[in-house]
């Protein structure tokens, strides 16, 4: 288990102990964290688990693949740290992980 930290929309902090190799969407909906809607279920189809990673944390990330950056451009509100959290993998050098959900989803 990682620990993943979440800033939902309304400031509040959710620390979620995360599986390994699971998605941080799939830690977030079983945690009931505000604003991760997941409409596609994962499949990279909807951007709906937009999240912003924490710009100190942002290069710990795999760099993102061609699929993902394209459905950026259905998200809202995208930012330069702006990731789809069904497309990040839990892994143990993620612990400490912070994404903030934004205010809106697409």
């Amino acid at each position: 288990m990682t620990a993943i930290n979440f800033i939902a929309p309304d400031g509040t902090r959710y620390e979620i102990d995360a599986p390994d190799g699971a998605s941080v969407m799939q830690a977030a909906i079983r945690n009931d964290v505000p604003g991760i809607d997941a409409d596609c279920g994962g499949a990279c189809a909807c951007a709906t688990c937009h999240v912003y990673v924490d710009e100190a944390q942002f290069a710990r990330l795999d760099v993102m693949e061609a699929m993902e950056e394209d459905m950026l451009d259905f998200a809202l509100d995208v930012r330069p740290t702006s990731r789809l959290s069904c497309q990040i993998r839990v892994r143990p050098d993620l612990a400490g992980l912070t994404l903030t959900v934004p205010q809106r989803q697409a």
